[in-house]
């Protein structure tokens, strides 16, 4: 049975910057869930960082890549740097993945640890711009396919690909 890598709060977890969860009513999700095939994670928590925490955006919305160059940071809207909590996370995101051997990781959008296809652009005004995440950077380079919330049924796509859903 493939298992799943999916953000705790889409799980319903209120572990977001602002105490929050963003749980997904997705049926798909549901059944992969009574199946047992989902491992809920935050990066972020992970990484050591608290619930509630400030904001935090990669600078100038460069992207997890970069942030794992270490050519851009992770900065909070107060100016604190917390790249080493994002960096933490996202190698803690892998070890995981990789114990259970996870091929298919479903996280959410537009978060700076989460997003596969935005990140916000650093300015804390609710700019998007086409980016992903660190963790989904670093999960993505190690061969592990990543869907946001809003493509769930990709996700199911790819393990049957895989061999491993309905």
């Amino acid at each position: 049975m493939e298992r799943i890598l999916v953000s705790a709060c889409l799980m319903g977890r209120k572990v977001r910057y602002d105490g929050a969860a963003k749980a997904s009513g997705d049926a798909l999700l549901a059944t992969w869930r009574q199946e047992g095939r989902l491992i809920p994670f935050c990066p972020e928590v992970e990484g050591g960082l608290p619930v509630p925490r400030p904001a935090a955006e990669i600078e100038d919305g460069a992207g997890g890549a970069a942030v794992l160059a270490g050519t851009a940071r992770v900065l909070t809207t107060g100016g604190a740097d917390v790249t080493e909590a994002f960096l933490a996370g996202a190698r803690s995101a892998l070890a995981v993945a990789r114990s259970f051997d996870v091929k298919v990781a479903i996280l959410k959008e537009g978060s700076p640890s989460c997003g596969s296809l935005t990140v916000y652009d650093g300015t804390f005004r609710g700019h998007r711009m086409p980016g992903i995440g660190v963790t989904t950077a670093l999960l993505e380079l190690h061969g592990i396919t990543v869907f946001n919330e809003e493509h769930i049924t990709d996700a199911g796509v790819r393990l049957r690909e895989l061999g491993g859903a309905r």
